[in-house]
């Protein structure tokens, strides 16, 4: 066996026997960790932000694109977000121990669910060392164990915030083991973590496509994913225009880096001719590359040819293929042809047409009226999130507490015996 395979072994026993331990824990316990860790991280910014400094020097030096670089940072404002996010979660009502839809039988028995936590969640990500922290809270909160692995390119930051962490659960009197971050970025200790089922009930990764496919094709444990994030917002020709060249503009430029950036526009062919150019201008003057369609084109003139991989490209990039359709029909048809199940958004002033958006896009998250950049965990209320969901079972969408636990049937008798 060799050391890296060793050492995740230890790492599984560990987690195994901290997932009882924190599954037993009360609310009260687990508030004060999260509330705990919060004050070490706000007492630590120094610290952190020395950490990550290393992170982001080694980085530049290997060469690191823009939109991992921008990943990687660990900004004041995003420091405040990771103190703010363990808050939320402390807010939040507890799941676990939830007993819901509770009914009589004929027979005179109660029929239940109860929410329980999942056990031992891995998780693993790349580039954004905030995730260490998030990841702990939630997995912290809904009675789960975690096992972090972390980027090589964050091994720094993302080992500093392990340090505050550890610090909450000793203040609030919890097993040290309930949230472990690997501080050994080889590739093999991901290969040992998604090929033991015995300590390992769900892999949660976060990363590039090719992670997530790897993870996907090679775990021996189940899986929550999404592959990619080909965002589409479409203009409808009941839409008001100029909230429509807000909403665009931000859901394309506001981070270009993120799975919910916005990566394809959908304009209806009535209001092309007008919208269109407006958009571009603004677009333009934020540096936005428009690859469009032959009618964008002859709107457009600044618009290069979009190709078929176009209309699939998650860019993470200053880029955004354009296409004019006739209608509702045919962007509904086009966003569940082209798109990559994670967020889609209609510009509507017909509430029938919005409704009809919202019930036949399959998407984990489909909106009206709003940026596709709100596809949050944070913003969606759950304080935080592991990841994002395209698959339809076992979680869909953000994942925040309650993704992170399942339920069990709950029976209830008086001595009930059946006939």
């Amino acid at each position: 066996m060799s050391n890296i395979a060793e050492y995740m072994r230890d790492v599984g026993q560990r987690a195994r026997a901290a997932s009882a331990a924190i599954a037993r824990a009360g609310t009260a316990e687990k508030n004060r960790a999260l509330l705990a860790t919060a004050e070490a991280i706000d007492a630590g910014r120094e610290e952190l932000m020395r950490a990550n400094a290393e992170d982001l020097q080694r980085g530049s030096e290997k060469g690191l694109a823009a939109p991992l670089m921008d990943r990687l940072e660990l900004t004041p404002k995003r420091i405040d977000g990771m103190i703010e996010g363990l808050r939320q979660v402390a807010a939040l009502d507890d799941p676990v121990g939830e007993v819901s839809g509770l009914k009589y039988r004929p027979t005179g028995i109660q029929v239940g669910r109860m929410r329980v936590p999942l056990g031992v969640i891995g998780i693993i990500y790349e580039s954004r060392p905030n995730v260490t922290c998030e990841a702990a809270s939630l997995c912290l909160k809904s009675g789960n164990a975690a096992i972090l692995r972390g980027g090589s390119e964050a091994l720094h930051s993302n080992q500093a915030i392990a340090g505050c962490i550890g610090e909450g659960l000793a203040e609030a009197g919890l097993d040290s083991h309930v949230i472990q971050v690997l501080d050994r970025p080889d590739r093999e200790a991901v290969g040992c973590m998604i090929t033991m089922p015995e300590y390992v009930d769900v892999i949660v990764p976060r990363g590039g496509k090719g992670l997530i496919e790897r993870i996907s094709r090679e775990s021996r444990v189940p899986v929550i994913k999404h592959l990619d994030g080909n965002c589409h917002l479409y203009v409808d020709d009941r839409a008001d225009l100029a909230k429509s060249v807000t909403v665009a503009v931000n859901a394309k430029t506001q981070r270009y880096g993120t799975c919910c950036t916005l990566e394809s526009l959908l304009v209806a062919r009535p209001v092309a001719g007008e919208f269109l150019p407006r958009v571009a201008r603004v677009l333009g003057e934020s540096g936005v590359e428009l690859r469009g369609c032959e009618e964008t084109r002859g709107i457009v003139a600044e618009a290069v040819p979009a190709t078929e991989e176009d209309w699939l490209a998650e860019y993470l990039a200053p880029i955004l293929s354009i296409r004019v359709v006739d209608g509702l029909d045919e962007a509904i048809v086009h966003i569940n042809r082209y798109g990559s199940r994670h967020t889609d958004s209609i510009m509507t002033e017909d509430h029938n047409r919005a409704q009809r958006f919202l019930r036949e896009v399959d998407s984990s998250s489909v909106m009206v009226n709003a940026s596709t950049r709100f596809a949050d965990g944070f913003e969606y209320g759950l304080g935080a999130e592991v990841g994002i969901s395209t698959d339809k079972l076992h979680a869909r969408g953000p994942v925040g507490l309650e993704g992170l636990t399942s339920q069990k049937f709950v029976v209830l008798g008086d001595g009930h015996i059946r006939q």
